[in-house]
């Protein structure tokens, strides 16, 4: 059913397990797992609004965290700590 690498192997147990309860309950419907990170069924935009989302989010965070080691150095100023 599956490889003997468990990275492989925990998502299609999983799958086995919900389909089969979707049975029991009488449902139609049925999961499916792809073996790649994110399924894009060969649209590129998809992957391209990913990428750009994931760049865009680390380029926010790379400006706003110097500022807040600033803040801390210059409190650590005002109230004359040292460190030993």
């Amino acid at each position: 059913m599956c490889s003997l690498e468990p990275i492989n192997c925990f998502p299609v147990l999983v799958n086995i397990l919900s389909n089969t309860f979707l049975r029991l309950l009488n449902s139609t419907a049925r999961l499916r797992v792809w073996s790649r990170l994110f399924y894009t069924g060969g649209n590129g935009e998809l992957t391209n609004y990913i990428f750009f989302g994931l760049f865009t989010y680390l380029l926010v965070l790379a400006a706003g965290l110097p500022p807040l080691f600033a803040i801390s150095s210059v409190e650590d100023h005002k109230v004359k700590s040292t460190s030993c």
